[in-house]
């Protein structure tokens, strides 16, 4: 046992104070802190301390708080050990170690530096982490890996494969008991792929299954703030980090003695903390709903609901609001007898699935569930195992629970379900009722359905908007919708070979709706042009402002693009990204509706001398901040691994609050999960954008639109248009411009002057040019992935990397014979070619 100090020496050194070190933020060996003093961050943001509960009855807790009116605890040394004889003092002893002491002899020791006897410091950092460093500056010891009950922007919590060692947060006690509370929050030592709350021993809540590198992003108390954890992996285990896009230490992840999980930030106006997200919720507590059924937290009531296929296990118990029994099956499996999958999308994936081998396809997923009689479900998706992001086959045998139905984002779940179509079971009988039941149904159906076609046809008629006879427009309108729908399946449909990449999950609208919202597709209510057809603004009946793109009649040009939108766009989840609402095929016409746009797209703003001046630099930042987030999200963070290969200044929507949508997925292309680049004979795009490998190779890959990302990042920043080089004497193009200035020191007169209206903004500017800089660098390789993108867009470190200088340029006048051999650049650099919104 350490040798104790004294009471007299305690009672000296607490009166006289002659061994404080003398700055505010740190001990050295030898010297004490008493428990009426503290030490402050270098900032003034954390304090560390003695402080005593209202519970303890006087006894005293070392611990850091914020600096604030309200005093906030982040962390406790002692919570198990409080000091009960006072007075009490910290000591960084001789030994090099921190210790509590007590005025009889108490003895708390809670950091001891490795080696031993390297420490020379002890410091309150800025971050509130206490940290022993040694002579170089090196970290011995930190607090940050033993947390408490509260996760802070660059805190992280670990689990090790090897010995599945793990840091985690243990709740207080109760709100005014900081000793070890029955809550405790960390990363799931079974499958290392979710976050979980535990009671006890018992799971309490279940976060979604890890699909990429950055595990959750959600907005942060301001907008132009967010707050991201991400997860790293390697050989050794997972490390699960939290940052803060405007750095601010008074944001913070706490789980509470009752088990929620709390985002909060402090309002320094009116001096609270603000508690913008909080988990679990109602249904959200792990197994609430029971097995078989998910949690709708959509609104609906009730927020417990069966899956398809499933009814209430007790429908008494489940009707008075009791539905922790679950569902159970309607029709039971008979195993390779007729049983199919439904698709399930957007959902959290229930819990105790069995993760299959590495290297299979979404026909090898199925075909597992398919051949294990026991199979309930099947999922295949991305998600990050170890060190690499691949498809992975999640199985699920026996039953499952905590599944949820999700706002946005999700995995697609294949549930197991006895096809309807099954004969398996029949028998002549039964074969015969149901025989009695389905022919009246179809003939009333069919009924019906002719009576609905002559209204409509009728109507058509009246308003001259087809000409046609009825036989001439059935057969065309069978025939083309068939031809096109034939690789598409509905998203509730129990399907047999039914594959990922089908259902687009999108409502087939109607040509007259369209006819009538845009009043037979009037000039009046044109917005642009481009090179695969024209956009009108719609109104639905009910009111609603639509965009509609239409396909350019007879002409095979952009099918294949139309098609591409369908598939793709149907499911993308980010405000980033410009919704699809719908779609139409009717005979030769083929159309798509969006959400309107009332701000046009970014080029409408960002090129014209008058309206330029309403995109001060607090809206562009927002606009590029934005638009790198959509594209993180499409590389890395949806369930599809998308390079879109058109980003361009027109391609970016903006809606009424002037945050950005990307937009058009023509021209997009889906990577497999191990697969990084691709090759084409077709080079798309549009000039002025592309990157070098992609231009003269045809060689395109994530990196590619990095390069784009860049082209438009330094036409915001300037407000000129990279192919309008012309005007900036002596350079071939903005790049180049850009380079030179920014070489020679001179960055500040890149930037577009009516942009800039304050000092404070400079700094973000200049830092964008930069990342623009390493953006469209030659060499793939040089580029920053889209996380590393975010991430110096959004904080305030400074980034270490130099660009190289872009030498790649395509210098060709539009009279240059030899061009013609080129195609390989879009006609369509404006989508929008008039002043309405879109």
């Amino acid at each position: 046992m350490a040798k104790s100090l004294p009471i007299a020496k305690i009672l000296l050194l607490s009166s006289l104070h002659l061994l404080l070190c003398a700055s505010d933020d740190r001990l050295t060996p030898g010297q004490l802190m008493p428990s009426n003093e503290t030490l402050t961050s270098d900032d003034g943001a954390f304090v560390l301390g003695f402080f005593s509960p209202r519970s303890s009855g006087g006894d005293l807790y070392l611990g850091v708080w914020y600096n604030i009116p309200q005093m906030t605890v982040i962390w406790v040394a002692n919570r198990e050990s409080p000091v009960t004889d006072q007075p009490a003092a910290l000591l960084f002893s001789d030994d090099r170690s921190l210790r509590v002491v007590g005025s009889r002899g108490s003895n708390f020791t809670f950091g001891s530096a490795n080696p031993p006897g390297a420490a020379t410091a002890a410091v309150l950092l800025n971050t509130g982490n206490l940290v022993l460093r040694d002579g170089n500056g090196s970290v011995l010891w930190q607090s940050f890996d033993h947390p408490t009950d509260t996760f802070l922007p660059g805190m992280s919590l670990r689990y090790a494969y090897r010995d599945r060692s793990h840091t985690r947060l243990t709740s207080w006690k109760a709100a005014d008991d900081p000793s070890q509370g029955n809550f405790t929050f960390g990363i799931d030592p079974t499958t290392s792929l979710q976050l979980m709350i535990w009671r006890g021993s018992e799971i309490y809540f279940r976060s979604q299954v890890w699909s990429g590198n950055v595990f959750s992003g959600s907005r942060g108390p301001s907008s132009n703030s967010v707050i991201y954890f991400t997860i790293l992996a390697d050989e050794d285990g997972f490390l699960l980090t939290l940052s803060v896009s405007d750095s601010s230490p008074y944001t913070r992840y706490t789980l509470n003695h009752t088990g929620q999980l709390q985002l909060l930030s402090w309002d320094s106006t009116s001096k609270i903390w603000r508690t913008f997200a909080s988990a679990p919720t109602g249904c959200q507590v792990y197994g609430s709903c029971g097995e078989f059924a998910y949690c709708d937290v959509n609104g609906t009531v009730p927020a417990c609901k069966c899956l398809e296929g499933f009814e209430p296990t007790s429908k008494t118990a489940w009707s008075g609001g009791d539905h922790s029994g679950g569902c159970s099956r309607t029709r039971a499996l008979r195993c390779g007898e007729g049983d199919g999958f439904l698709r399930v999308a957007g959902m959290k994936l229930p819990n105790q699935f069995v993760l299959v081998r590495n290297r299979m396809n979404m026909s090898d997923c199925r075909s597992e569930c398919s051949a294990n009689c026991s199979c309930q479900a099947f999922a295949y998706a991305d998600l990050n195992v170890g060190n690499a992001t691949a498809p992975r086959c999640l199985v699920w045998t026996g039953s499952f629970v905590d599944a949820e139905m999700l706002r946005t984002g999700g995995v697609d779940l294949y549930l197991r379900l006895m096809s309807f179509n099954s004969s398996a079971s029949s028998g002549k009988s039964s074969s015969r009722r149901k025989k009695l039941l389905v022919l009246p149904i179809l003939a009333a159906a069919f009924a019906l359905a002719c009576a609905a076609f002559a209204v409509w046809k009728y109507d058509e008629q009246i308003k001259g908007v087809f000409r046609r006879s009825k036989s001439e427009e059935a057969v065309r309108d069978s025939s083309s919708s068939r031809e096109f729908l034939n690789n598409f399946s509905g998203s509730k449909e129990v399907v047999e070979g039914e594959t990922a990449d089908q259902a687009p999950e999108l409502p087939l609208i109607s040509f007259e709706s369209l006819v009538l919202a845009t009043d037979n597709f009037s000039v009046s209510y044109k917005l642009g042009e481009g090179g695969f057809g024209i956009v009108y603004k719609g109104i639905l009946q009910g009111g609603q402002e639509i965009a509609i793109k239409r396909l350019i009649r007879g002409s095979g040009q952009g099918l294949v693009e139309f098609k591409n939108e369908i598939n793709l766009i149907a499911r993308l989840q980010h405000r980033n990204l410009v919704r699809l609402l719908g779609y139409c095929i009717h005979g030769e016409e083929k159309l798509l509706a969006y959400e309107y746009m009332p701000n046009k797209s970014l080029d409408f703003f960002l090129f014209d001398k008058a309206r330029k001046m309403e995109l001060d630099w607090g809206k562009r930042f927002n606009v590029i901040k934005g638009i790198a987030r959509g594209l993180l999200y499409l590389h890395q963070d949806s369930r599809l691994r998308i390079v879109h290969r058109d980003l361009k200044a027109s391609n970016i929507l903006l809606d009424k609050d002037m945050n950005p949508k990307i937009s058009d997925f023509g021209m997009a292309r889906i990577f497999g999960g191990n697969q990084n680049e691709a090759n084409t004979n077709r080079v798309v795009g549009t000039y002025g954008y592309m990157s070098p490998e992609y231009a003269m190779q045809g060689l395109f890959s994530v990196k590619s639109d990095v390069y784009s990302f860049g082209v438009l990042l330094l036409e915001i920043v300037s407000g000129l248009r990279n192919s309008s080089f012309h005007l900036v004497l002596d350079f071939p193009n903005l790049l180049a411009y850009a380079w030179q200035l920014w070489n020679e020191g001179n960055a500040k007169e890149f930037i577009d002057p009516s942009s800039i209206t304050h000092s404070c903004c400079l700094d973000e500017a200049l830092r964008s040019i930069h990342v623009g800089l390493l953006c469209v660098q030659d060499s793939p390789i040089d580029r920053p992935a889209m996380s590393s993108v975010v991430f110096m867009l959004e904080n305030e470190t400074t980034i270490s990397h130099t660009p190289k200088e872009p030498i790649f340029t395509i210098q060709r006048e539009r009279n240059d014979p030899s061009a013609e051999n080129l195609q390989t650049y879009s006609l369509n650099n404006m989508t929008i070619t008039t002043i309405e919104g879109r």
